[in-house]
């Protein structure tokens, strides 16, 4: 059984989930930017530890509808990681990723209407898992672990009812997740969250590995 206990950690533990968030979403935008084919730049994530519970309020309300794009993890390490966005975010950043993609055009449509076509939905997967995977490629790279994502899961709904099945799926592991608030801008401005959801045995893995 692991023995790090996430209710007692000192400000080490946040500096290194922050260094990590940090790294792996400059990746991901890396990899976002060569994808869509223009300029973006993030700022520096946000960190926390929260508690299911308190993730809603993290991001602006449980009611509000988001797209989330979930990945298993496997490997050296177990959890789950999912990329979310504000629904009008992921409406735009599928228009446009159709495009750079070679897709024929969204049509114009209500952005509050959260319902998205086979297509839109391939769109927005390519991203999630493009996005995601650099991340989960940085992680890697920095602990030298073995982490492997299963291919993605899309949901659009109330945040709530997304965070509901992560929140059972793990419940047995702890009731703990790493929330990064990550903001891309320059010629896009999007909001997003990474949510990454590992077992107690993996957070002790990371930060071995990491000589902590």
């Amino acid at each position: 059984m692991a023995s790090i206990d996430l209710n007692n950690v000192d400000d080490s533990f946040f500096d290194v989930l922050k260094e990590l968030g940090n790294i792996g979403a400059g990746n991901a935008t890396t990899a976002l930017s060569q994808l869509l084919n223009m300029r973006i730049d993030m700022k520096v994530p946000k960190a926390e530890l929260l508690e299911f519970s308190e993730v809603g309020d993290a991001m602006g309300g449980a009611e509000q509808v988001m797209a989330g794009i979930e990945l298993l993890i496997e490997g050296d390490i177990e959890g789950s990681i999912m990329f979310l966005l504000e629904l009008r975010a992921a409406k735009k950043l599928v228009s446009i990723a159709m495009s750079a993609l070679g897709m024929p055009p969204m049509e114009e449509e209500d952005p509050d209407d959260p319902s998205f076509n086979e297509m839109q939905q391939s769109a927005l997967l390519e991203f999630g898992n493009i996005i995601a995977g650099a991340y989960l490629n940085s992680l890697s790279s920095l602990t030298n672990l073995v982490i492997s994502p299963t291919p993605p899961q899309i949901c659009v709904d109330m945040l709530g009812s997304i965070m509901s099945a992560p929140a059972i799926e793990f419940a047995e592991l702890g009731d703990k997740m790493l929330l990064i608030d990550t903001k891309f801008s320059d010629d896009l401005e999007l909001n997003g969250y990474f949510i990454l959801v590992p077992t107690l045995e993996a957070y002790e893995k990371i930060l071995t590995s990491l000589g902590m």
